[in-house]
């Protein structure tokens, strides 16, 4: 505390000493003082001779600027990453369905986001409070709550509707961007695990609902201040429910919407034989899925490091090295589980999903484990990811395309209970208001992961029973499935009204490009 303060100390003496320097370069050069665009430009009541408290406020500025152009430049990131799934779930099926798979990855993207601005953002973050990296903005103040044991527990957020009223600010606005990228992740998913059978209006009303209401509740339980943010304060679990970039709120949330909307959905035609074995359907363009995998492996790169906030936390290479480490040890584990274990054959197709297992689950404890518990858990969730896999399909006879549950479900939930065990106690201080770094159990606090086990649980219970409920209102009103007629022929015509490959000749069955 001492060094800290000596270090302010000396920080404040050196600004003041070197003002004279600074002001007679300014009117040297400008002696309006209103150059923009350089280190001396500091906005001043006496032009050319800024006082001490103008110079730190000058600073205090520039901290926000740079934090809020990292939370928009990460987002965009993000963002990019649509393209990565649109490519790895329209090359993991099948030609006839391409349009339509490419089609449903495009428009959830506008989809989420009308829903989320309606509300859904609201819903998720309108009681937040102060946003300390771009400002310290506290408009968002509103969170609906009940009183249980003498607790307080947050529900959902209630300012923020239409990113209207006081809401219309920029720090308000750089949070929205940043988090509705977020939720299109989420969105997305089970577009890979319904797909070649899903009916495209269908894919349209879950569209709306998961924007507006599905994500964003229970992401304000965990980012805005919601109940399960609040087990640390609250019941001295550890700093509460922590997930630092979305394994839970982002993509175990979209993993159990794919397993929940495949379940009621129910296989392709020719997925099970009889008996009930299951057949391999493969996808038509490997190379495609390959390049998309490495596009989501560069836009990771916004949805980790971005989720500090700010531009100026030095914990941002901590957090991209976890990042590429875990990526790393999941392709590799999995492809030597696939080959060694398996079929005895590296399988392309899971090299690709045990990279994407490594982000899903380091996304959750990136900024609070060392490199090698990083690699611990990109090893484990190079195993997990095909286990599950076959798991899913063998066991629980549900039909995924392209191992999205197994990706971002359970791999969603392995990051939060890493959280749980390896976070090492170098970083969090003050995290969900809780005094002290985040430490898991392997560092001392079983707390933490009783947190992230309740975390995990309050998931599959509230995303998988509003997720079934939404899926069969679908169903028992104008119906998911298209008819067989059309699933056989391929949802390109039908569905879109236009081939994915256009003249392109098609084998028999209408499913794999051939050479003419």
């Amino acid at each position: 505390m001492k060094k800290k303060i000596s270090g302010m100390l000396l920080t404040g003496l050196f600004l003041i000493c070197l003002l004279p320097t600074l002001a007679h370069a300014t009117m040297a050069s400008d002696p309006s003082g209103l150059m923009t665009g350089k280190a001396i430009d500091i906005t001043a009541a006496v032009p050319g001779k800024p006082n001490p408290m103008e110079v730190l406020d000058q600073i205090g500025h520039n901290k926000v600027a740079i934090n809020m152009i990292w939370v928009l430049i990460t987002g965009f990131l993000v963002m990019f990453m649509q393209a990565g799934f649109a490519m790895v779930e329209g090359g993991l099926t099948r030609a006839k369905n391409v349009a339509h798979t490419m089609a449903m990855n495009f428009m959830i993207y506008p989809l989420g986001m009308i829903g989320f601005y309606v509300c859904g953002f609201a819903f998720m973050f309108g009681g937040l409070g102060p946003i300390a990296t771009l400002g310290g903005t506290d408009i968002l103040n509103h969170e609906v709550s009940i009183t249980l044991f003498g607790k307080v527990f947050g529900l959902f957020g209630g300012k923020g509707f239409f990113l209207s009223g006081g809401t219309y600010d920029a720090a308000i606005f750089a949070l929205f961007l940043f988090q509705m990228v977020f939720m299109d992740t989420t969105a997305t998913i089970p577009t890979g695990s319904m797909a070649e059978r899903w009916k495209y209006v269908s894919f349209f009303i879950y569209g709306i609902f998961v924007g507006t209401v599905i994500y964003p509740i229970y992401g304000n339980w965990v980012w805005g201040g919601g109940w399960l943010a609040t087990l640390g304060k609250n019941f001295g679990l550890g700093h509460g429910h922590v997930d630092f970039a979305g394994s839970s709120v982002v993509h175990m949330t979209g993993g159990v919407l794919a397993l929940v909307g495949a379940w009621i959905l129910g296989p392709r035609i020719g997925k099970y034989n009889k008996d009930g074995t299951p057949n391999a359907i493969p996808g038509h363009n490997l190379p495609m899925a390959v390049i998309g995998t490495f596009i989501l492996a560069f836009g990771w790169f916004g949805f980790n490091p971005g989720s500090t906030l700010a531009g100026t936390d030095l914990r941002i290479a901590v957090v991209a090295v976890n990042t590429m480490l875990a990526s790393a040890a999941g392709a590799i584990v999995a492809t030597l589980w696939m080959w060694l274990v398996r079929t005895k054959k590296p399988d392309p197709s899971m090299m690709c999903n045990g990279m994407l297992a490594g982000l899903v689950a380091i996304t959750a404890p990136c900024a609070f484990v060392n490199s090698i518990s990083a690699c611990i858990i990109g090893i484990v969730s190079g195993v997990l990811v095909i286990e599950a896999a076959f798991f899913v399909e063998g066991v629980l006879k549900v039909d995924d395309p392209v191992g999205a549950v197994a990706v971002h479900g359970c791999n969603g939930a392995w990051g939060v209970l890493a959280t749980g065990l390896f976070a090492d106690g170098t970083y969090g201080d003050g995290w969900n208001g809780v005094a002290g770094t985040v430490k898991g159990l392997f560092y001392g606090d079983g707390g933490q992961f009783v947190a992230s086990c309740t975390g995990v649980l309050a998931n599959i219970i509230f995303v998988g029973v509003v997720g079934f409920l939404v899926f069969k209102l679908i169903d028992v009103t104008i119906g998911n499935r298209v008819s067989p007629e059309d699933e056989i022929a391929g949802l390109d015509i039908p569905e879109m009204g236009v081939a994915g490959y256009a003249g392109v000749k098609m084998d028999k069955y209408g499913e794999t490009p051939m050479p003419r």
